[in-house]
């Protein structure tokens, strides 16, 4: 087993326990989300660490549906070395280039100032996991076309960071919206501040609500990657 495969397992293994821990606490502290717990089973995410992978399929993902950001992807992959989403590998991709992939002009842009930011050092991805969470989204949002959102997004599936709350998303505010029966979106601020009784553990609260939210849709598929739901 090589070294990296080892460092793989501890992670995971480590990541499992935080879950279990999470789980517990939020169902002993909140009824309502010990309810949600119960009804959408464990836990099951998994964070990936291939931080440059999930910011090309959040740029490639903005404002189009699942299925076109699968295709989008799957050509990207196909034109490059085994297939692999590296910088070194986008790297030689210019604008056009891009465009013949199926990027829109400002996604291609995008993608372009993300390899700027990399190649620049301005962006150093092999530190990103380093740093506290504001700083990773002062990081991530200084890049064109990567907004909070994403960067939160990142925070959960890549760093697997257990204290993110996005009051931004629309699947976490409508399970919001069901778990606690109300009668309308919570707005941020309400968001905010039913989340302090989460703390330190608002990634597992806001996982579960994504989850009461694919149930009361008849989603059948997990969302474990940035752009499932």
């Amino acid at each position: 087993m090589s070294y990296k495969e080892r460092v793989t397992i501890a992670m995971q293994t480590s990541f499992s326990n935080v879950v279990a821990t999470a789980t517990a606490y939020l169902s002993e502290i909140d009824p309502v989300m010990r309810a949600a717990i119960e009804r959408v089973g464990p836990c099951t995410l998994e964070p990936d660490s291939d931080i440059f992978n999930a910011l090309v399929d959040a740029i490639i993902s903005q404002q189009i549906s699942v299925k076109a950001a699968d295709a989008i992807m799957a050509r990207v992959r196909a034109a490059l070395p085994e297939g692999k989403v590296t910088p070194e590998a986008l790297l030689p991709f210019d604008f056009e280039r891009l465009r013949t992939l199926g990027l829109s002009t400002p996604k291609a842009r995008y993608i372009r100032n993300l390899l700027e930011h990399v190649y620049s050092g301005q962006l150093q991805l092999e530190i990103l996991s380093e740093l506290d969470d504001e700083e990773i989204i002062r990081q991530l949002t200084a890049v064109k076309g990567i907004g909070r959102w994403t960067a939160e997004m990142c925070l959960i599936f890549t760093f697997g960071r257990p204290d993110v709350l996005p009051v931004d998303d629309l699947g976490f505010l409508e399970g919001v919206r069901v778990a606690y029966q109300l009668s309308a979106r919570p707005s941020k601020q309400e968001l905010r501040e039913r989340g302090e009784l989460w703390r330190p553990y608002r990634t597992f609260a806001t996982w579960y609500m994504w989850g009461l939210r694919r149930l009361e849709m008849g989603v059948v598929k997990e969302k474990t990657r940035i752009v499932s739901l």
